[in-house]
């Protein structure tokens, strides 16, 4: 189940799912997802489902993955990208292969070290890992071309919106931990910060603070 014939019928279902980009559908095929999860669910790892990865937190869907990635790729490709959730590393370890760079924030220090090995072993350059609390962005690198959150604040954090670049993107779920979330891409331009609804999601919540 973690052969490249799972991942071939990962990427077959997502396509049918409705993820059209080639470069996204293409990443996720060449992804190891098995490396990002615990040993005993390594089975599962190229099952469309969240995963536990521990500390509450999961390891998101692989058609989320694909359709926040495929939504930052609009456009044009990113050069800065900050994400706000490491977690398993994952969706940093996809977004790294399609973009210049990668940011990736994570406030449990655990899960910061379990995604710094496997990246380690995928040789992904272009990606930092911060143990920070992400609420907070990080604004040594700003601004930035793009912005991606994990987890779902109920109110997108003015310190992140002021961290993106003029004419960049922000993509996050927003709501209530145990209410309705929605998927929301802001844009940044002169005159205000513009909202798109691209539909319902689930995550965990966004939590403030550092864990060691």
């Amino acid at each position: 189940m973690t052969s490249q014939r799972a991942r071939d019928r990962l990427a077959g279902r997502l396509r049918e799912l409705g993820i059209r980009d080639p470069r996204v559908l293409e990443v996720i095929r060449a992804t190891p997802r098995h490396l990002f999860v615990d040993e005993a669910l390594a089975h599962r790892a190229y099952e469309n489902t969240a995963l536990p990865i521990g500390f509450g937190q999961t390891i998101s869907q692989p058609y989320i993955v694909a359709r926040m990635t495929e939504a930052l790729l609009a456009e044009a490709a990113p050069q800065m990208v900050l994400e706000v959730g490491t977690g398993s590393g994952y969706q940093a370890a996809v977004l790294a292969q399609l973009v210049g760079r990668v940011i990736s924030l994570e406030r449990i220090r655990p899960l910061q070290r379990q995604a710094r090995e496997v990246l380690s072993l995928m040789r992904l350059q272009n990606i930092s890992l911060r143990h920070v609390d992400g609420n907070q962005g990080w604004p040594e690198n700003a601004p930035y071309d793009a912005i991606l959150l994990t987890a779902a604040p109920r109110v997108i954090p003015e310190a992140l919106l002021l961290q993106l670049d003029m004419g960049g993107q922000l993509l996050a779920p927003v709501g209530e931990e145990s209410g309705a979330q929605t998927l929301v891409r802001i844009t940044r331009t002169p005159e205000a910060y513009v909202r798109e609804d691209l539909g319902p999601v689930s995550f965990v919540p966004l939590l403030p603070g550092e864990v060691q």
